[in-house]
């Protein structure tokens, strides 16, 4: 499992991020922040982003954080997140960034796993005109993190917040006291550059390790081949910097080129549905990348919001999840005019960069499908059931690939054998995406979604495995199992069926509480949209819950279950499809 590349070269990331281009341009805008409040943004130069950087490099060195040591960030999209990134790579830091919307007990366990001593937050995050309590949410975090030494906070609205002594300071205060310039860690091609969580079909979330040199060139290829960026493009991807969507294509890829990257801090729907195209239109944005999820919502507000003429518009993006031709077409006609190229791209946490996606008008598209491969990736059709890989065109079956690449992760941190059993081992000589696919007769590539336990709810992948043990801390649960079912908004929805312990009845308040467990375990974006109350579950005899059953049922297919006789006990099926028509306010 130890592919490795650029062997014995020295590099640093923050330098050919931004050294590279002040040196040439010191005035070319790095970052416009847009801010949640229409009006209040910024720009940023090079030159200033070169300076803020040295100074945060500063203190982190005084915090005593030395050249491999991970730092966590929570922060909201706001141009200091870029900052703290890049800080950390010109000291040779790991940044482990942690999405401003998980739970205090989800940072925790992140901090905790990729041993981080230093935090750095926000006072508090604004996003569609409500306030989040960053500060709040990382002093409860830290009560049982006894091994952080720091937390550097950032403030964002001014908020009064409780700052321990000797553990908390301001970001203001502490830079104000540095040089503007800090001379870049030299680091070699393989030096780990940062972990990132994802779910896993196991539950306990997985720190990915990408490493320096393979990741940004990853990062660069693919921003420049599929989103045809050149000199003077202003690049706006709509993703967090809490997932890879925003490591790769808010901070690395546009800061790579040498563009300006546009970071938003609002939401789509505030203060209405016409956002988006606003921020494009006044910007004179080039490329405008986001989920599927977003364009659904936009596309059921109505056409008279997209009014904005975006003249400067040359390709669109699509990310996280499959997008629906009928969505395809809307962005192209509605948003493209027909003119911007449409770019479905196909990629993972763990692939870096875009691994299967158009190149922006190179490559004739199909609505709807992700396209060829990008250069050097081979993918692979294998049959699941024999484990052989499918030749030829006109195949279904899951998608894996034969080769490593250079922006591929290299381990999960302190779990390799995870790593391998997750990735590599499921079929030899192989890397194992966990999507199923299909490969048409003119060898396009067709992804039908994730075939484990995993479901994507708005292009962020979530562990079923990780909500239910969510949903059985609450003491009135016996057994839970969570299963996606296809959301017109959100492309899949979280639904929970849960055995409630005698004693106990599922009515309205018990069911908020278990949605409140989920939210406060994991956070608001995994909360369940249903909760369905069954006197058992569907297991085999060894035990595993058959949650396909669960699956069909809730898509109205109880006829065609499929193979039951493995189940311990057919007749709960029955009773199941019963409670579901009930909860859903149908009589059988």
């Amino acid at each position: 499992g130890d592919s490795a590349w650029f062997h014995e070269g020295k590099l640093n990331a923050s330098y050919n991020c931004i050294d590279r281009h002040a040196a040439k341009d010191p005035d070319r805008p790095a970052i416009i922040y847009e801010a949640d409040e229409v009006g209040e943004g910024r720009t940023i130069s090079y030159g200033e982003l070169l300076r803020e950087v040295s100074r945060l490099s500063w203190v982190l060195k005084q915090m005593g954080v030395q050249k491999g040591d991970t730092v966590a960030l929570y922060m909201p999209m706001i141009p200091e997140a870029l900052v703290a990134f890049m800080a950390c790579t010109r000291i040779g830091a790991v940044h482990s960034v942690v999405f401003a919307g998980f739970s205090a007990d989800s940072l925790r366990d992140r901090i905790i796993d990729a041993k981080s001593k230093v935090v750095i937050t926000t006072d508090e995050g604004k996003r569609g005109g409500k306030l989040i309590g960053t500060k709040k949410i990382v002093d409860e975090a830290l009560k049982q993190c006894p091994n952080v030494t720091n937390c550097l906070v950032f403030k964002r609205t001014g908020a009064e917040v409780p700052m321990q002594e000797g553990r908390d300071s301001w970001w203001a205060e502490e830079t104000e006291k540095w040089p503007a310039y800090y001379p870049p860690e030299s680091m070699s091609s393989e030096d780990p550059l940062f972990l990132l969580y994802t779910s896993g079909s196991t539950g306990k979330p997985k720190g990915v390790m990408h490493t320096t040199a393979g990741y940004i060139l990853g990062a660069a290829m693919t921003g420049k081949y599929v989103f045809d960026i050149h000199d003077g493009d202003r690049f706006f991807c709509g993703g967090d910097v809490g997932w890879i969507t925003g490591h790769t294509y808010v901070v690395y890829a546009p800061l790579m080129l040498g563009v300006t990257t546009v970071v938003f801090e609002g939401t789509p729907a505030y203060p209405d549905f016409s956002r988006y195209w606003d921020v494009c239109e006044r910007h004179k944005v080039t490329q405008f990348y986001v989920a599927p999820t977003a364009l659904r919502l936009l596309k059921r507000a109505g056409d008279h919001h997209v009014k904005h003429q975006m003249k400067d518009m040359r390709v669109l993006g699509s990310v996280g999840e499959p997008i629906a031709a009928e969505v395809w077409k809307w962005y192209h006609e509605i948003v493209g005019k027909e003119e911007a190229h449409i770019v479905d791209t196909y990629w993972q946490t763990e692939t870096g960069s875009h691994v299967i996606s158009p190149l922006g008008g190179v490559t004739p598209t199909k609505p709807g499908s992700a396209s060829l491969p990008f250069f050097g990736i081979e993918p692979a059709i294998i049959d699941p059931v024999s484990g052989e890989e499918l030749p030829g065109n006109d195949v279904e079956g899951v998608l894996a690939f034969k080769q490593p690449w250079p922006s591929m992760c290299r381990t999960v941190y302190g779990a390799h054998k995870r790593y391998m059993e997750t990735y590599l081992n499921v079929y030899k000589g192989y890397y194992f995406t966990g999507d199923g696919a299909a490969k048409d007769a003119e060898g396009y590539y067709w992804i039908r979604g994730r075939v484990d336990d995993v479901v994507n709810v708005s292009g962020h992948r979530l562990s079923t495995a990780e909500i239910e043990a969510a949903l059985i801390e609450h003491n009135a649960v016996g057994e839970a199992a969570v299963v996606g079912v296809q959301d017109e908004l959100t492309g899949q929805a979280v639904n929970a069926f849960v055995s409630i312990k005698e004693g106990n009845e599922l009515n309205d308040a018990l069911r908020k509480d278990l949605i409140m467990q989920v939210r406060k375990s994991i956070g608001p974006f995994a909360a369940p949209k249903a909760v369905y109350c069954v006197p058992d579950l569907p297991k085999t005899r060894s035990g595993k819950i058959m949650r396909r059953i669960l699956r069909k049922i809730l898509a109205g297919e109880e006829d065609q279950l499929g193979d039951t006789t493995t189940l311990s006990d057919p007749s709960v099926v029955d009773k199941i499809i019963e409670n579901v028509h009930q909860a859903k306010g149908e009589k059988k």
